[in-house]
């Protein structure tokens, strides 16, 4: 193969003529892959913290395979989760220590 732009002969499988610096192939990056599990456990996180949670570990179990990707999300997204539900958790009680006085007051003042 000769290069385009200055003629001399170049090997074929070069990207990049040696003795111009013109680029005569293709650059070929691997694009990453995608953690896909830390995205939507991130996301669950929000909308169903037990489903988020789990998604979450999953996710953060499967870095490896995705060259590193979504580790950060992945801890968000635990993190949120564990969160969300003990916020949950808080509004229940109180939820349900309201309405048991509530009941008291009415019972009491019927009697």
């Amino acid at each position: 193969m000769f290069c385009k732009k200055c003629g001399k002969e170049i090997r074929d499988d070069a990207i990049v003529c040696p003795y111009c610096g013109v680029q005569v192939g293709n650059f070929s990056t691997p694009t990453p892959k995608t953690n896909v599990l830390a995205i939507v456990g991130f996301i669950f996180a929000f909308l169903m913290p037990i489903v988020g949670l789990i998604c979450s570990i999953i996710g953060k179990s499967k870095v490896d395979e995705c060259g590193g990707n979504g580790k950060g999300l992945a801890t968000a997204g635990i993190v949120i989760s564990i969160i969300t539900i003990v916020l949950y958790v808080i509004i229940v009680i109180a939820s349900a220590a309201a309405a048991a006085s509530i009941v008291n007051d009415v019972v009491s003042s019927l009697s």
